[in-house]
């Protein structure tokens, strides 16, 4: 099975691409930018931030505050930020080469897939790995970065969702022992009808305000891609 870079590779120095009319050109290029939603999320930390961010939210408790738009907005630009390093190598050798025209677009192709390539390698576990080389059937690699994208591509994914979910289960703790704490108050007061969520839900607000709950969430997902 070819991979995508080859194929890509194929489709742009093939004569059938480059004689189509301009119009029809525009048509295929618009048409792969759909691919673009799915290419942020499987690509890049945009899925480990976003999941984290709504497991904070479901943690205190604040139903839909902040509002879904403000929460896809801060994982895109926290993704922008985590992916600045691989963006700007991206930028530096393979983007500016080609427009300056130093080298080809599949060169340039090339280089940019192994940038994203080195970044995705970093976060994602061995075994993972492994596990989608061995239900590829494809001979193991000598070296991770020989890794076929669409191998690597699913074993980042389940990387990033384990990763993700571990950093929700920790953020969901301290927020459990309100609940719980409440909760036993309530029963030794004898209020047992009293729903503990409507009780402790001001204090989870305010215990994640003292401890400046979004500086450390974003100082750790900041980190957590090093």
């Amino acid at each position: 099975m070819a991979e995508p870079a080859d194929l890509a590779q194929k489709l742009t120095e093939s004569a059938f691409f480059q004689n189509l009319s301009p119009p029809l050109q525009t048509a295929l290029f618009l048409g792969g930018m759909v691919l673009l939603p799915a290419m942020l999320v499987c690509l890049t930390g945009f899925t480990r931030i976003v999941i984290v961010l709504s497991f904070v939210r479901r943690a205190v408790t604040s139903q839909e505050i902040p509002p879904n738009t403000v929460l896809m907005g801060l994982a895109m630009f926290l993704t922008l930020f985590v992916m600045g390093p691989t963006l700007d190598a991206m930028n530096k050798e393979a983007v500016t080469p080609y427009l300056d025209k130093e080298i080809e677009g599949s060169e340039a192709w090339d280089k940019g897939v192994t940038i994203l390539q080195n970044f995705m390698l970093r976060q994602t576990r061995r075994q993972d790995l492994a596990l989608f080389i061995h239900l590829s059937r494809s001979p193991r690699p000598e070296d991770p970065s020989q890794t076929p994208m669409r191998v690597l591509i699913p074993a980042f994914v389940v990387s990033e969702l384990k990763t993700a979910f571990i950093m929700g289960f920790c953020v969901y703790l301290p927020f459990l022992l309100v609940d719980l704490v409440v909760s036993s108050i309530l029963t030794a007061m004898g209020m047992v009808m009293m729903p503990p969520v409507v009780v402790s839900a001001p204090f989870k607000v305010l215990l994640f305000v003292l401890a400046d709950g979004w500086h450390l969430v974003a100082r750790a997902l900041g980190t957590s891609f090093g």
